[in-house]
């Protein structure tokens, strides 16, 4: 007999045999005393976590030492005035370990478990957990069968579990049960309070991966060089995850950083991703780092050096394309992992170039959200002239009516017809700075025409730099008008277009992806988990819109936003890039978060109570915005209904002591650098709640899945959306003019990004652009059993329903030929918004469609 064999006999011995029957009465107790079987569902160890190893063998000898993983039920309706009138426990019942897969296994196991409970207390509430095993283990599930007058009670716990003196108190699960504050059974609450200390922490110290606490802190964790984001008036920002790791002795208000590769930086370890994404982000992570690295070393024998020489020269890095034969590295025979064909050039390599895809993808592209309509011409600024001088727009009348189809300036403002997409203000102060670097951008201006086939026809680009005499003097401005001949003019208006690409590019990496997404959903998470107990009906709404939220922000802060870090390499603020998104979010406002809100402050829509959402689109083929309204409306349906269940009148809104203290926190701690602001919502009624919840569920779901999944198939061949351009546009005279001439396409891939930067930052969005294998869907829970009440159960199946109903709707827009914005020159459909609700397998890895429920990547 081996010594896995010796181990089993010894823990059978340990442990006992299962019994067969599921409850029974104990003949030895009273009558009152019976037996109540259970399943645990867990998993032992986490594959992926070196430190793991050899903890299995460990776990098994503290088992023969009697220290085993012992529950114990708490009433939830007789309390015990000697425990401080908590709930009566019952006795401590042992999980039952029978396979020797479950202690090495990175699967859910089921574990029986069997309690001795006294029926006369009541049904079971909560429960003690105590793991006096060497390691963790992830507790998914506990549920208790044919509980007296109850049937099947469960347990969702979705933790990890450390050993037991990890921990200065008690680990508790509370059942499914759904109860607001004021109606909490008093055996409980005293649990309920103890749990939300516990996770809001002392405040101070490192936190360890065992710990549970959700605390705040500025972004000091950047590196050198930069500045401390939030808690200034300079530099404002949401608040991340506190680490406690020690500040730096170089500079006392900057936090040390992990040094690289190292992955380990504190979160709540329940928010880190679990195995299965884990996995998935590591693959990914391999496989773009092969992508970048190998073809990179080959470059080094080539010339010129990291530069691409062509379009067909770019197109050479994708899979199956018949430009292979043209890279310079096939003369030593490299042979490399391609990209796959990104969506934008799969039906068409060339159409990307065509005017109506450039303005196309402001209305179905990666950041639709941008363009506004112009209201008075010339376009004006914000900017303080006492300080830039006059930065009025250049562009005159002379420069536009010649491609307006007949229309007058006047007209096509009068009939809602003209359109600007204005990164002018946001980009001139920092132009000095930036273009001290090696990246050479302008402030742009580009306005557009809204066509009588609901296309927009590009107008003119205006490209200022300040005035080389000074700010005072406003600003210095090149206009450029479309040309689509094979000419100097031609090829100098695709380079306008794709100054105005790099600035979007930027602009939507760095502020509608980055800060209105990630970085301001983080503060949300924090103050419900320190503010909201897990029973608590909005926790239990908003939760599933958190998850792995926290983990990717903290990499991001690791890798990719940092001092030198990718973000900084490939786009083209470089080292400003965070200061710069600092400054943008001194105007957030989050009720302008919401769809309807931000559609009416870019004059894109204007109210009309007669439309299904209370607002007519002025540009009716505006894909995101129809697809965006239709998810809205679900999600606000949902929302009402499930409110609705738990708070029937204002004043119980206002009574809500959970409610209150988190609505406070979030706006003085987390987003504490605008608390200040008259904007907020004061969370009095129920329709402030349901617009509040309705549009942080939004930010986290459809606004991200809008911006983030569409990174590659759009951006993934990066001619078409550059994020650094290198020189300025060239004069006539000049050789790079003349190089323009002569080679358009070498003098156009010499002034965006360069070789090494362009793979690298689309390595990066081929891994920000997948879904993973475990995602989860807008309308979906991860265990049925999320909740205890039928009515919200019954209120998701509906609102799962409305979202496969608006999926069909989407394919059948996409579908009809009369809206040209839905597929474009390129040919591809807009889907960004589809949001899976069924769960379709099938859109993992590169689908460029379904919402997930969270910023998750």
């Amino acid at each position: 007999m081996g010594c896995t064999e010796i181990l089993e006999k010894l823990l059978e011995t340990v442990c006992g045999k299962q019994h067969d029957v599921r409850i029974e009465r104990d003949p030895s107790n009273d009558t009152s005393s019976i037996k109540i079987k259970g399943t645990v569902v867990l998993r032992k160890k986490n594959v992926l976590n070196f430190k793991d190893a050899g903890s299995s063998f460990l776990d098994r000898m503290h088992e023969l030492f009697g220290k085993h993983v012992s529950l114990q039920l708490i009433s939830a309706v007789h309390a015990d005035p000697g425990n401080g009138s908590k709930g009566k426990l019952g006795k401590p019942a042992i999980l039952e370990w029978t396979s020797s897969k479950t202690w090495i296994s990175v699967e859910e196991a089921a574990v029986n478990i069997t309690f001795d409970w006294d029926e006369s207390i009541g049904i079971p509430g909560a429960f003690i957990i105590k793991n006096y095993h060497h390691s963790q283990f992830y507790l998914k599930t506990l549920t208790l069968q044919d509980v007296p007058g109850h049937g099947e009670v469960h347990f969702v716990c979705n933790s990890w579990v450390y050993p037991a003196h990890r921990y200065n108190y008690d680990r508790v699960f509370f059942s499914n049960k759904t109860y607001l504050p004021c109606n909490t059974p008093e055996p409980l609450q005293p649990y309920r309070n103890e749990e939300l200390v516990n996770l809001r922490g002392t405040g101070s110290g490192m936190l360890k991966e065992w710990d549970r606490v959700y605390d705040y802190a500025v972004y000091n964790d950047l590196g050198y060089d930069r500045p401390v984001l939030g808690g200034s008036k300079d530099h404002p920002y949401p608040r991340r995850g506190r680490t406690g790791r020690p500040l730096t002795k170089r500079d006392s208000s900057l936090e040390s950083r992990l040094p690289l590769p190292s992955l380990n930086i504190y979160v709540p370890r329940d928010e880190c991703f679990n195995h299965v994404k884990f996995k998935d982000f590591l693959a990914y992570s391999a496989t773009s780092i092969g992508r970048v690295i190998i073809p990179q070393t080959a470059s080094l024998l080539a010339r010129p050096f990291n530069e691409f020489i062509s379009f067909k020269h770019v197109l050479g890095f994708y899979k199956d394309n018949a430009a292979e034969g043209c890279m310079p590295w096939k003369m030593f025979k490299v042979q490399f992992h391609k990209f796959p064909i990104p969506h934008v050039i799969k039906e068409d390599n060339s159409a990307w170039r065509t005017d109506e895809e450039f303005g196309r993808e402001m209305l179905a592209g990666v950041n639709p959200l941008i363009i506004q309509r112009m209201q008075e011409f010339p376009p004006t600024s914000k900017l303080n002239p006492e300080v830039y001088g006059n930065q009025t727009s250049k562009i005159t009348r002379e420069h536009i009516e010649t491609y307006m189809d007949g229309l007058t300036v006047d007209d096509a403002i009068k009939h809602n017809r003209l359109f600007i997409l204005d990164y002018h203000d946001i980009l001139l102060p920092y132009l000095k700075r930036v273009n001290s670097t090696t990246t050479k951008i302008y402030a742009s201006r580009t306005l557009l025409l809204l066509r009588d086939d609901g296309t927009l026809q590009p107008l003119a680009i205006e490209l200022s730099l300040p005035h080389p005499q000074g700010d005072k003097h406003g600003s210095s401005s090149q206009i450029f008008t479309p040309c689509s001949d094979e000419s100097a003019e031609g090829y100098v208006w695709h380079l306008a277009k794709a100054y105005v690409a790099v600035n979007d590019s930027g602009y939507h990496q760095l502020v509608s992806h980055w800060l209105n997404t990630h970085a301001v959903i983080e503060p949300f998470i924090i103050a419900t988990n320190r503010q909201l107990s897990v029973l608590h009906p909005i926790y239990k709404l908003l939760q599933p819109h958190f998850r792995d939220t926290m983990n990717i922000n903290a990499l991001a802060r690791h890798i990719l936003i940092s001092a030198g870090g990718v973000l900084e390499l490939t786009v083209f603020p470089s080292k400003y890039a965070l200061e710069m998104c600092s400054s943008i979010y001194k105007n957030w406002v989050f009720t302008e978060q919401a769809l309807p809100a931000d559609l009416l402050k870019r004059g894109v829509a204007v109210p009309d109570p007669s439309e299904p959402h209370g607002l007519k689109l002025l540009i009716k083929d505006y894909p995101y915005a129809v697809d965006g309204l239709e998810i809205w409306s679900a999600i606000k349906g949902w929302v009402n209904d499930y409110c609705s269940l738990y708070y029937t009148t204002d004043d119980m809104i206002r009574d809500d002591t959970e409610l209150q203290s988190w609505w406070t926190e979030v706006r003085d701690e987390g987003h504490g650098d605008l608390k200040d602001e008259k904007w907020w919502p004061q969370m009095q009624t129920k329709a402030e709640l349901i617009q509040i919840c309705t549009t942080i569920i939004w930010v986290a779901s459809a606004l991200h899945a809008a911006v983030n999944f569409g990174q590659y198939p759009y951006a993934g061949y990066l001619p078409n959306r550059p994020t650094i351009s290198r020189r300025f546009m060239p004069e006539p005279g000049t050789p790079e003019y003349a190089e323009l001439e002569s080679n358009h396409e070498l003098a156009y891939l010499k002034t965006i990004t360069a070789q090494f930067q362009t793979l690298l930052g689309i390595s990066l969005i081929e891994m920000l652009s997948m879904h993973s294998t475990d995602e989860i869907y807008l309308g979906q829970r991860d265990t049925p059993e999320w909740t205890s009440d039928t009515q919200p159960r019954h209120a998701l199946e509906r609102f799962r329903d409305k979202l496969i109903e608006i999926e069909k709707s989407i394919m059948d827009r996409n579908n009809d030929s009369t809206f040209k914005n839905r597929n474009g020159p390129v040919q591809m459909p807009y889907t960004l918004l589809c949001p899976n609700a069924s769960g379709d397998n099938s859109a993992t890895g590169l689908t460029g469609k379904g919402i997930p429920n969270s910023v998750s990547i």
